[in-house]
């Protein structure tokens, strides 16, 4: 005779008794499903691109802290403690905006308004070429510049009156203050905010994945300090040629132009040589043709020599990477996209060497 215990009886369900669990893939619940993830894709999407301007301003925050890095790490190495090298290389940093914003701001108004002064003369002499005053004739583009030029008002006119003038103004500074507390945010705990980020990996490929982390950053910083070195090299030596020829007026804002636009990448050098050459020529025929020789030759020393030497042990990419980069950057986001291109462009070149072909060649 069998003495087990007779299995309990459940108890009746008070709200009836519970039907089969739902199918997951009825064709119903698969749709609902894809339908519900696909809106909040879109939403997410939405949201990412209303706060697209803040998330651009942490970007370039903290590809500056990340140039600053080095320096960083150079005082450390001689005995500074990390909050001290940072004090030091903020102080600096700023030290030299504030001398830049005493010493050349004013200077390069100044050069600018007599750039703009001189303008409807040269423009004058276009128009005594024959051809250049049929087109006018035509066109009214002559008069049309000149009148442009020698409102009072055009500058303000570019950004869309006098209130859109004082409107960027004050967004440009409120972005410029917000990018350096960001920025010395990220370099005083950039060490704390990396660890807390590779933390997310797992354990058996936390410090692989930390290693690669501090190359790229690493890679980020060399460029960044590379290109700066680079661009005032452009500047400086600008400065110096231009101070021998007839534009020497303008020597130090076109030596500014060229030392800013000399860090986008592939078109910047150029694009000053061209400002620069085109005012020279305005000027006096014999400076323009010296101008000509002289960007020539120094494009060849900066694209050969400089930039090699200076970005050898930061960017290593090949130079139809670099183009593409630059390119799909500027297509993203105007010039910060392209500069910000090429670090980026280096850092997934870096992940897909050390991740993806090692992992291929296992196979």
């Amino acid at each position: 005779m069998d003495d087990a215990a007779p299995a309990p009886v459940p108890a009746p369900a008070p709200y009836g008794t519970p039907g089969q669990p739902f199918d997951r893939r009825s064709p119903f619940f698969m749709g609902f499903t894809g339908g519900a993830g696909a809106l909040l894709a879109f939403v997410l999407f939405g949201a990412l691109m209303s706060i697209s301007s803040v998330l651009l301003l942490v970007v370039v925050s903290f590809f500056l802290a990340a140039g600053l890095n080095p320096s960083v790490e150079f005082l450390e190495r001689r005995g500074l403690t990390r909050s001290w090298a940072c004090s030091a290389v903020t102080v600096a940093a700023l030290s030299l905006v504030a001398l830049f914003m005493v010493a050349i701001v004013p200077v390069i108004t100044d050069q600018v308004t007599a750039l703009t002064q001189n303008v409807p003369g040269w423009l004058e002499q276009l128009n005594e070429n024959e051809r250049i005053q049929a087109l006018n004739d035509e066109y009214d583009i002559i008069d049309k510049a000149e009148s442009f030029v020698t409102d009072g008002d055009f500058i303000s006119g570019l950004f869309g009156g006098a209130l859109g003038f004082g409107l960027r103004i004050v967004s440009a500074l409120f972005n410029a203050f917000v990018i350096i507390v960001l920025t010395l945010y990220f370099l005083a705990s950039l060490r704390t905010t990396t660890g807390a980020i590779y933390l997310l990996a797992p354990a058996s490929r936390r410090d692989r994945v930390a290693k690669l982390g501090d190359k790229v950053i690493h890679n980020i910083g060399g460029y960044v300090s590379g290109a700066f070195v680079v661009a005032m090299a452009a500047g400086f030596s600008s400065l110096v040629f231009l101070w021998f020829t007839d534009v020497r007026e303008y020597a130090v804002a076109l030596a500014f132009v060229v030392a800013v636009l000399d860090v986008i990448p592939m078109i910047g050098a150029t694009l000053g040589a061209v400002i620069v050459t085109a005012i020279a020529f305005a000027t006096d025929v014999h400076s323009g043709i010296a101008c000509i020789v002289f960007y020539v030759v120094y494009q060849q020393l900066e694209n050969y020599v400089i930039y090699p030497r200076v970005m050898s042990k930061s960017v290593d990419l090949p130079g139809a990477v670099i183009v593409i980069a630059a390119l799909v950057g500027a297509a993203l986001l105007g010039v910060i996209g392209a500069l910000l291109a090429i670090p980026a462009a280096a850092a997934v070149v870096l992940v897909l060497r050390e991740v993806v072909v090692r992992r291929q060649d296992l196979r």
